[in-house]
């Protein structure tokens, strides 16, 4: 699917879509429980969907309704064919974990993105635990000959990759033989998803301890206790929807929790520093299209909002510094290049420094952009499609299912004068 957009003002309210990181969180936690738990409100997107599709495969049983989903875990067997995880990092990290608690060999894979990025780190992680586990030259495809079991004892690994490494270590490591002390070698990136895993983890009844400086933690031999969990409104699909109205216009959204652990609250910080016209409020937040200004920043705490606070600067007075990118290139496109890529065609200067880039923002000249099959990168340049002279054509549009599915109809919704084309001649 193609998508046109000319630049018009929008005005509207929305609600928030459900959290994709912490649906997949409740999956993994409720996979691990002895019992039925249940979900209210997750998020059905392509990413979510694929941990869905391994958990079912390793033996989990759930249940739809509208609006929860009844999960049946704790007796996980090893799967009759190999474990397609799609375009999820997320579902292929967190599933390798758990697969070393399967008695058999599991194999897991992804598509064509998926197997470019790292994995190793886990796989060595999974190792100290007693794990039979490999990779060809640390990438997917990967191989887990579980034994049923792990032990416990001490771990280390570097968490400077991605903090989804360890988010899976601490979800498997309550059921070790034995308490678990895992430590890393570097600080760590993105520490709001680990605290993010750790709250969930503590919805259903286990505890971990982390170190004030978040790289050391200490896991106790534990069960997992069936629970109801509630999923909060997304803070990163949000993001966009936020930024739409500070760029062209008016946008409030409905159902996000302003003291969430979600690392991408940090838009409204962000939105904030520009000189955003924000009002909060008990159940919303609006956003008001008002002149923004450059910004530096560090995102290596929230890497995921890149695309989003790229575009904001792109159209904001002045220059703008963003540091900390270098796992960005690891993603399910390397963001940093094709959002440079993009920017250029579209009039900004923008340069790379080391692992920072810089933009100068100014006036944006529509024309077509290639997302590279990346949710974020196509509903970043939207954006800036609301705002560009001349239409702005986003090819492979259909790329944002993975984790906002609605996304073109919301913004069609809240104005924005968007055409969807499926087959171009």
């Amino acid at each position: 699917m193609i998508v046109k957009i000319l630049g018009d003002e929008i005005k509207g309210r929305l609600v928030a879509p459900p959290s994709k990181s912490l649906t997949h969180r409740a999956l993994v936690c409720s996979a691990l429980v002895t019992g039925k738990s249940k979900i209210r409100y997750p998020l059905v997107s392509e990413d979510t969907l694929a941990t869905l599709r391994v958990l079912s495969s390793l033996g989990v049983d759930t249940y739809f309704n509208d609006d929860y989903w009844e999960v049946s875990g704790g007796d996980l067997k090893r799967p009759k064919s190999t474990l397609f995880c799609g375009e999820s990092g997320t579902t292929l990290r967190f599933t390798t974990a758990l697969c070393s608690l399967v008695d058999g060999e599991c194999g897991l894979t992804g598509g064509s993105s998926l197997i470019k990025r790292p994995i190793e780190p886990l796989l060595e992680g999974l190792r100290q635990l007693g794990v039979d586990c490999g990779s060809t030259n640390g990438l997917p495809p990967v191989t887990v000959r579980g034994k049923g079991r792990i032990m416990g004892g001490d771990v280390a690994i570097r968490g400077d990759i991605s903090s989804q490494f360890v988010s899976a270590l601490l979800l498997i490591t309550p059921l070790g033989d034995s308490k678990t002390t895992l430590r890393l070698t570097t600080s760590l990136e993105s520490k709001p998803y680990v605290s993010l895993t750790m709250d969930v983890q503590r919805e259903f009844g286990v505890e971990v301890q982390a170190s004030d400086d978040m790289r050391a933690f200490q896991v106790e031999k534990q069960n997992y206790r069936p629970t109801e969990i509630e999923v909060e409104g997304d803070w990163s699909s949000s993001s966009y929807l936020l930024a739409a109205g500070a760029l062209n216009g008016e946008v409030t959204v409905f159902n996000l929790n302003t003291d969430s652990l979600q690392a991408d609250l940090k838009i409204v910080d962000i939105l904030d520093a520009m000189g955003a016209e924000i009002r909060l409020r008990e159940k919303s937040i609006t956003t008001r299209k008002k002149g923004l200004n450059g910004i530096e920043t560090d995102l290596r705490d929230f890497p995921d909002l890149f695309p989003v606070i790229a575009s904001l600067c792109a159209s904001a007075s002045g220059r703008s510094v963003l540091r900390g990118l270098g796992r960005l290139r690891y993603k399910e496109s390397d963001r940093v290049k094709v959002m440079i890529e993009g920017l250029r065609k579209m009039g900004v200067k923008v340069r790379l420094e080391g692992n920072s880039l810089v933009v100068e923002g100014g006036k944006l000249r529509g024309c077509v952009i290639d997302p590279h099959n990346d949710h974020r990168i196509a509903m970043a340049f939207a954006l800036l499609g609301l705002v560009a002279e001349d239409e702005t054509t986003v090819l492979d549009a259909e790329c944002v299912a993975k984790s906002y599915p609605d996304f073109w109809d919301d913004l069609e919704y809240i104005g924005a004068n968007v055409r969807r084309i499926l087959n171009e001649q």
